[in-house]
């Protein structure tokens, strides 16, 4: 355990902000599993709402700084392909 005050609170910080990241990418996986379960069941119309709120928690993710803007470009950008794949 540290000693000095400053280090103390770093480790509270780093707890604090290792909680918060970790709660959105869980969201954020959340909504990926419920568009590919919606592609899964060929139901596009469900796809399509389960991508829209995908991409909004992505992009959320995103603009906080959990992913990577290019990371979250990817994720989109697979989602995206998979519902449009929907005969």
């Amino acid at each position: 355990m540290a000693n000095i005050k400053s280090a103390k609170k770093r480790i509270l910080v780093t707890a604090t902000k290792t909680a918060r990241n970790k709660s959105i990418k869980s969201a954020v996986k959340t909504s990926i599993k419920k568009v590919e379960a919606a592609v899964d069941a060929k139901n596009k119309e469900e796809a399509k709402a389960a991508l829209t709120n995908a991409i909004s928690t992505i992009s959320k993710a995103a603009k906080k700084g959990v992913y990577h803007k290019n990371n979250a470009a990817r994720k989109v950008s697979r989602l995206t392909k998979l519902v449009n794949e929907i005969a």
